[in-house]
């Protein structure tokens, strides 16, 4: 499923957040969105989603523009993956999973066979299946992270939008979490994700956004768009994005002056 949008603008009611959004992502594709705090990256991926709607331009997926799309289709085709969360009641880790296929039944059905089988595929296809009878609420933020990501996929969506997907995760889930949207990739799935560490695009995405002031200052391969230059303007502080040979990427780093 391919999403487009055409000089998007978005925000709250009459505040407009951001305007001039135009990009194409491919299915199966990595798209990565970068800013700085207050940008309009989580107001953008709620437009995306359907949750808010544009103030101006058009989302279209397959050519379709969204506006007419019902909830539940819209839910049937975009997956949605926010940051971790502790949660408040204690559900069993499969119980969650199986709360994706929310999308897929009618309005007073329950899931049946097929959506508890649907579950446990995911659950396994994730490696977390290790996890389905413990709660929630007592696994650890990467183990979060991950049964989310399993939530969304449970729905079987085209495209899914991770909002900072790695944020207070450790090294090690960091990239766990990183490994698995490139899988997702290679499964057919389009990710779009924010973050907030340009390593990160260099590590998965294919292309990168970069979103300042609510506009794109840029939009390309992670090597074409993450630059020292570029980092600088929208961070406000000088960076060296320094090649890693053999490997196809970089890594970020900031120069503190005393």
């Amino acid at each position: 499923m391919m999403l487009s949008v055409e000089d998007l603008a978005f925000g709250y009611g009459r505040r407009r957040i951001g305007a001039g959004i135009a990009l194409t992502v491919e299915p199966g594709e990595v798209l990565c969105l970068l800013g700085p705090n207050g940008g309009g990256k989580t107001t953008l991926f709620k437009t995306l989603l359907g949750l808010l709607p544009p103030l101006g331009g058009r989302i279209c997926l397959d050519g379709e523009e969204i506006g007419r799309w019902s909830r539940r289709r819209l839910a049937a085709s975009l997956g949605y993956v926010p940051q971790a969360q502790s949660g408040f009641f204690p559900f069993r880790v499969r119980d969650v999973v199986l709360m994706g296929r929310a999308s897929r039944l009618g309005v007073f059905a329950s899931p049946g066979a097929a959506d508890h089988a649907v579950a446990e595929t995911v659950l396994q296809t994730l490696e977390i299946g290790h996890l389905a009878d413990r709660v929630y609420t007592e696994i650890s933020g990467g183990e979060r992270q991950m049964v989310l990501i399993a939530r969304a996929l449970a729905g079987a969506p085209r495209i899914v939008v991770m909002d900072e997907p790695t944020a207070s995760l450790d090294f090690g889930n960091q990239a766990r979490v990183l490994g698995q949207i490139r899988r997702l990739s290679r499964a057919g799935i389009t990710v779009i994700l924010s973050t907030h560490d340009p390593d990160h695009a260099f590590l998965c995405a294919d292309r990168v956004a970069l979103l300042h002031e609510g506009r794109l200052l840029a939009l390309g391969t992670p090597t074409a768009t993450i630059t020292s230059e570029t980092l600088a303007h929208i961070y406000g502080v000088a960076v060296a994005v320094v090649p890693l040979p053999g490997h196809g990427h970089a890594v970020c780093a900031p120069l503190l002056l005393d």
